[in-house]
């Protein structure tokens, strides 16, 4: 229902006669690109998000936003329904025993930043209380700043011991809410963000700017204009092996100058505010990418952190 009336949304912006003599004499596909080309514009965008909540987020497929505050201990529950989001839990929280951002293995630290959670996990010694659930930290962001480390999760107090003032840099909660935070998510649609502080609240302005330059972007990949794809992304990017901006343009050069015919297609699209330690405006994009030419197909992820700076999107990683 909810793509039949964005459809029926694009069509309205245009002249109707105009997509039937299209249709007619280029077929569907054309139809189709022109269609896209609608959600190329920032305008389109603020429409469609005029009635929506996008203080957490623009989420397509999220149902869950989990925020954690280091500095004020406190872990938030929220529910994307619709266009808004319900508060559905709120308690104090203990994490790691240093303050900043995580950098190394076995500094105490929790890291910033935005994850997903990829894992429940049971049957754990007492210490972690009733159960524990994964992080993805570190991230394919966190990787292309070196960070290391692992197992970072949200978990329980000990079962049989007195309450600690501090994780490893973990985040624990008291048991009984830990259950409840459980029993109230679908762990593989929620998402959790790490911030020191309150996390910056996003405006429709930003995620419009986002959803129009995510379009664009793949205007310029799928027609093959390398100059307009590459101006999209930031010098300081690098990509989820390690590939940097130079290596990154050859590359693409090379697969560009093919001039292959290209169908991309994105949805599933969830832009999440990114909680960071260098002091940018960032967020993180993933959305279901389906990629498809003559001799190569991928169906998967897409994942893209990206810096807004003067209203324009940055790449800063890709994975």
């Amino acid at each position: 229902m909810k793509k039949t009336v964005l459809f029926l949304t694009m069509i309205s912006s245009l002249v109707f006669a105009d997509l039937v003599d299209l249709y007619r004499v280029q077929g569907l596909d054309a139809v189709r690109i022109e269609l896209e080309k609608q959600m190329t514009k920032q305008d389109y965008w603020e429409k469609y998000l005029s009635d929506k909540n996008v203080d957490y987020g623009y989420y397509e497929s999220k149902k869950y936003v989990i925020l954690a505050h280091k500095s004020a201990k406190e872990i938030v529950l929220y529910q994307v329904d619709k266009n808004k989001h319900n508060l559905l839990l709120r308690d104090s929280v203990i994490v790691g025993e240093k303050d900043g951002d995580k950098q190394i293995e076995g500094d105490l630290k929790t890291p910033i930043g935005a994850y997903d959670l990829t894992n429940k996990l049971t049957k754990l010694d007492s210490f972690y209380g009733p159960l524990a659930l994964v992080t993805s930290y570190p991230n394919t962001f966190d990787k292309t700043l070196n960070k290391k480390g692992h197992g970072i999760w949200i978990h329980g107090m000990p079962l049989d011991e007195q309450r600690e003032e501090f994780t490893k840099g973990c985040i624990a909660l008291d048991n009984p809410k830990l259950k409840e935070l459980d029993e109230s998510i679908d762990y593989n649609k929620s998402i959790l963000l790490i911030s020191d502080e309150n996390i910056k609240k996003a405006s429709k302005e930003d995620i419009s700017i986002i959803l129009s330059s995510i379009f664009k972007w793949k205007e310029a990949w799928r027609e093959s204009d390398i100059d307009g794809y590459l101006k999209f992304y930031s010098k300081a990017f690098k990509r989820h092996d390690g590939m940097s901006i130079e290596e990154f343009e050859k590359y693409k050069k090379r697969i560009f100058s093919k001039n292959e015919e290209k169908k991309i297609k994105f949805s599933n699209i969830n832009i999440t505010p990114y909680p960071n330690s260098l002091n940018k405006q960032m967020y993180k994009i993933v959305m279901d990418e389906d990629y498809r030419t003559k001799y190569y197909k991928f169906n998967g992820k897409k994942e893209l952190y990206i810096e807004l700076k003067n209203n324009k999107i940055e790449i800063l990683a890709e994975g």
